[in-house]
């Protein structure tokens, strides 16, 4: 019980950026399904088992408008196809993980996997423990603030309007955290450049998978190098 404390106390510092975001966009999606006319009790479960945060936010009005189930599916999987490529890229880290990796692939969400992508526990702590406290904590997150939203909801209006920028500004404080704790960042400029070249080329609404294919691209090749 004193190495989980140990790992917990490690580990909850981590997400508390994450669970600030969490909490109100969970909340959001709580209220936007009971506002929809869903039970309270649906927003929970739907939390716990799909835990897919910009993926349950279109599900809201997949649902509501009853769409083709095979449109659904393709809406989903464009929207989700990013995590194809945070999937390649945790190989390496979760290879030799012998305890709880279903859980930990399941709940590699966005904002987890950038808590775990330059997570190095120190000397002598269980580095699964670890990796499952901060996974297993950020998914708490987004059931609280789920089950939290979808209470206030069937009892109070809300206007939701702007609410989702909260996960922008998330972004923005881990990304501004993981700048100040390294030297040299060319993980973070091959991010930035990739992403910025393009949105350029491909606009708003068609940029994330190119840029994470030329990231990955990138990183490959440099994986590469360092091998031979």
């Amino acid at each position: 019980m004193s190495g989980n404390k140990r790992e917990l106390r490690y580990a909850f510092p981590k997400t508390v950026p994450v669970m600030a975001g969490y909490l109100v966009l969970g909340a959001a999606y709580g209220i936007l399904m009971t506002d929809s006319g869903f039970s309270p009790l649906w927003p929970v479960v739907i939390s716990v088992i799909v835990y897919a945060g910009s993926l349950q936010y279109l599900g809201v009005s997949l649902m509501a408008s009853a769409v083709n189930p095979v449109y659904g599916f393709l809406m989903s999987f464009m929207l989700n196809a990013r995590h194809l490529f945070y999937g390649i890229s945790m190989l390496d880290k979760y290879r030799d993980i012998k305890r709880f990796k279903p859980y930990l692939i399941f709940a590699l969400t966005d904002e987890t996997f950038s808590v775990l992508c330059g997570e190095n526990p120190p000397a002598g702590m269980d580095r699964d423990k670890v990796y499952f406290w901060i996974a297993f904590l950020d998914h708490c997150y987004w059931v609280l603030g789920t089950a939290l939203g979808a209470l206030l909801g069937s009892l109070i209006s809300f206007d939701t309007a702007g609410m989702d920028f909260v996960l922008t500004a998330l972004f923005v404080v881990i990304f501004t955290g993981q700048w100040e704790e390294r030297e040299g960042h060319p993980s973070a400029l091959l991010g930035l450049s990739a992403a910025g070249i393009c949105l350029l080329i491909f606009g708003p609404d068609n940029f994330i998978i190119p840029a994470m294919a030329v990231i990955l691209a990138a990183l490959a090749v440099v994986y590469g190098k360092k091998k031979g």
